[in-house]
């Protein structure tokens, strides 16, 4: 594999995109028809940090800042982890992914909780993201070595109750990528790229009787991967990592003793710049004195971490309409049977102009005394989409019911 395809299937992992291509012209109104409708993907690195890892939330269109606690919080709001039923739990997931392009990448997850003074918790997770494996040559078409690309990063939380029905919780992260493995790109070295960044969220939850049968409401609020931002080569400017915000609400019925059934709707926002429109000319780009690019609309993309969180929210090129479009939408729902076996599907939707995944899910679970067993199938709305036939795995571990199981039995004295 060139390096040149090396790159250009990087980028299309990095944007996230359908393969319908869009072209960004220099001209600010295209075939959409007025400013706010161009297209204008934001990108950022590391994106594999904002891939759903596990199969129930896969399993309901991405979604999980609201949804009943579990072992795989980490990713959505460890807020909830204060909320658990189980004082432990431990969960792994494995998604192979983007296999309509190539075979060899992969999503693997690991995350697990332990609750302790019934009102805390502490969680950890790892994710590790395979890219396969990579052959590099030189502009000659000459073998210069092979290198498999890969990206992780470990989380930490601690979560607490703030009242009966609220929890916070706030989570550090180290992310470390190394994409090139040391390779010359465009003649400079590379090297690995490493950020630290933290998530803050919160948790509400509250039981209550809704036409004679059991109900809760949740939601969630989480800002996560507010950090420092990150770089691959020495003298290259540094990329933002995916800062995003994430809101849901969801209500969960109980139906009988043995049914329930919920449903969860979120929203999704990168606090990251929007890219403006630069102004052109017949040569082409138009520089300052500075050597810098002139703006022609939006706002200058080069900004601190903190001022890039608030400035999202107001400098697209388009104004609120395309502020608008930056939102994706995520709908699910999940239906269990004696909290045992269930049903799940959602639907994920993001505008044509931001990068355009619209697909539904769905997926099944199971659950066992000290395992149980989720799988989830993604299915584009789009015809030969990047993102077809995408599976997810998980395997959940009940620890405390394991730690039950293995307890001594205490045997009652025998009558004399």
């Amino acid at each position: 594999m060139s390096r040149n395809l090396l790159f250009f299937l990087l980028l299309v992992f990095f944007t996230e995109t359908t393969v319908n291509s869009y072209s960004q012209s220099s001209n600010p109104i295209n075939s959409y028809g007025s400013l706010s409708d161009r297209v204008n993907t934001i990108t950022t690195a590391v994106p594999f940090l904002m891939i759903a890892p596990d199969s129930r939330g896969g399993g309901m269109g991405d979604a999980g800042v609201a949804t009943s606690p579990d072992a795989n919080s980490m990713h959505y709001n460890a807020a909830k982890y204060a909320f658990a039923e189980n004082d432990m739990g431990f969960s792994v997931s494995y998604t192979p992914w983007l296999r309509a392009l190539i075979n060899d990448i992969n999503l693997a997850y690991i995350s697990g909780y332990r609750k302790f003074k019934r009102n805390q918790a502490l969680s950890a997770s790892l994710r590790y993201f395979a890219l396969g494996n990579i052959t590099f040559t030189d502009n000659t078409g000459n073998n210069i070595g092979q290198y498999n690309p890969n990206e992780f990063a470990v989380d930490v939380a601690y979560s607490r109750l703030l009242s009966r029905k609220l929890s916070g919780a706030v989570a550090l992260r180290f992310i470390y990528s190394n994409l090139t493995g040391g390779q010359l790109v465009q003649n400079i070295e590379s090297h690995p790229g490493i950020a630290a960044s933290s998530d803050i969220s919160i948790y509400y939850q509250d039981n209550f009787e809704l036409e004679r049968r059991n109900a809760r409401f949740g939601f969630g609020v989480n800002i996560s991967n507010i950090g420092t931002k990150i770089s691959y080569t020495a003298n290259a400017d540094k990329d933002f990592i995916p800062v995003n915000l994430k809101v849901g609400g969801c209500l969960t019925l109980n139906i009988d003793d043995y049914n329930s059934i919920a449903f969860t709707t979120e929203l999704n926002k990168l606090l990251v710049p929007t890219p403006p429109i630069y102004k052109t000319d017949s040569t082409g780009y138009v520089y300052d004195s500075q050597g810098n690019q002139v703006i022609e609309k939006g706002m200058d993309p080069n900004v601190s971490v903190v001022t890039g969180i608030f400035q999202s929210f107001y400098d697209a090129p388009g104004g609120f309409k395309e502020e608008f479009h930056e939102i994706t939408y995520s709908l699910g729902a999940e239906y269990w049977y004696e909290k045992q076996f269930a049903l799940r599907t959602g639907y994920f939707y993001e505008n044509p102009t931001k990068g355009n995944r619209q697909f539904f899910t769905f997926g099944i679970g199971l659950r066992l005394n000290v395992f149980g067993l989720d799988f989830s199938y993604l299915v584009p709305t789009q015809q030969r989409n990047p993102l077809e036939n995408t599976l997810r795995f998980t395997l959940n571990f009940n620890l405390e019911s394991f730690s039950a199981q293995n307890e001594p039995k205490t045997k009652l004295p025998s009558k004399q």
